[in-house]
């Protein structure tokens, strides 16, 4: 069996190892993808240091790693989308239950793909553009389209399906956030968001028609006075703190639905301890505590509110309407641009436990990215 080369994470918590493995071969519905670029994500990092506790499921050696751009070298017997030579980019989903980490996961030379969660790279944008897509644009469309979630139609043939609702996004200059603005503006809705004064100017860039600073106490005002008595169908969460202010937001404007994409406490410290136990504990015991509060003030609120999944599109009638309509036809019309920016911080599998490591520490309006 032909051989390649894994970065795989070979016990809960050690560092990444780049190992010798075999070439997967595509299912029936699946491509496989010659990796060019992958981009990092927080999840990467929280899985290689909490799998224990939050990803049970994970058996190691595993390749982590969601977001894949490439080129096609094989495809499945049912694949009609994708022809070998093709260059695309797509979501891997092996870290999920369920999944097979050694066979999808992007963190390696050629990785399997779904056919209806990968889409054709445009010319005009290079592998490294590309691979900040996938998570970031999933976990948006989760929030913003999946029935569970806000509820919103989709655009169908570019043509936008809003009434005119605002959607609120905090946390705007978030991979997810960036992303949802992009794709509630494309769909027809109205968007206001938060941001750093450093980013409003990208969130608006991106449709935004008020981005208000995250850190001000007036944060909440500014948005209800923004908003101006349009009806507001919904509002996506993003980092620490986000729940309750979109509670206040939507109590105040009569939205009912909210998003919620973040922990209500970041895990960096956590994971950066040498032990997890016991640290661990009074962690996810003020991360229960407070999802319940945030819970039970949404509910007396009579807010439906609940958690996203990025990737479980995989499974609904979003992933293949989303990667296999939305996003061709956004990029091609110009509705959607390949955001955060990526920044190249490495050239080779070795490198990614850097980027990993680097990306821990905090990265702000960018998304890294090692080529392969």
């Amino acid at each position: 069996m032909p051989v390649q080369n894994a970065a795989v994470l070979p016990t809960p918590r050690a560092r990444l190892e780049v190992i010798a493995a075999d070439i997967p071969q595509p299912a029936a519905d699946e491509i496989l993808v010659r990796v060019h670029a992958v981009a990092i994500n927080p999840v990467d990092w929280v899985i290689q240091g909490t799998s224990r506790v939050t990803y049970r499921w994970l058996r190691t050696p595993a390749v982590l790693g969601s977001d894949v751009a490439g080129e096609v070298v094989a495809v499945g017997s049912g694949v009609t989308r994708f022809r070998v030579g093709q260059r695309v980019f797509g979501l891997a989903t092996g870290t999920d239950r369920g999944r097979d980490p050694r066979r999808e996961g992007a963190f390696q030379e050629y990785t399997v793909l779904l056919e209806r969660l990968a889409a054709p790279t445009p010319d005009a944008l290079s592998d490294e553009e590309a691979a900040v897509f996938p998570l970031g644009v999933s976990t948006a469309a989760c929030a913003l389209f999946q029935p569970g979630h806000l509820g919103l139609r989709m655009p169908i043939d570019g043509t936008p399906t809003g009434n005119g609702g605002v959607v609120v996004v905090w946390g705007g200059s978030t991979s997810v956030g960036m992303n949802a603005v992009q794709l509630a503006r494309a769909a027809g809705y109205d968007v206001v968001s938060t941001a750093s004064p450093r980013n409003a100017a990208t969130v608006r860039s991106l449709g935004a028609d008020t981005v208000v600073d995250y850190s001000s106490a007036s944060a909440v005002d500014d948005l209800v006075s923004a908003i101006g008595g349009r009806p507001v169908v919904g509002a996506v969460a993003l980092g620490a703190g986000s729940t309750d202010a979109c509670i206040d937001v939507l109590r105040r404007t009569g939205g009912s639905r909210l998003a919620m994409a973040s922990t209500p406490v970041s895990l960096a410290d956590l994971v950066g301890r040498r032990r997890l136990f016991p640290a661990m504990l009074p962690v996810f015991g003020r991360i229960g505590l407070t999802t319940a509060r945030s819970t039970l003030r949404a509910r007396r609120a009579g807010i439906r509110a609940g958690f996203v999944w990025g990737s479980s599109l995989r499974d609904d009638e979003v992933g293949p309407g989303l990667w296999g309509g939305v996003i061709p036809r956004a990029l091609a019309d110009g509705n959607l641009r390949p955001m955060p920016e990526p920044l190249v911080v490495g050239e080779g599998l070795a490198d990614i436990q850097g980027a990993l490591d680097r990306q821990r520490a905090g990265v702000s309006a960018s998304k890294l990215v090692v080529r392969v």
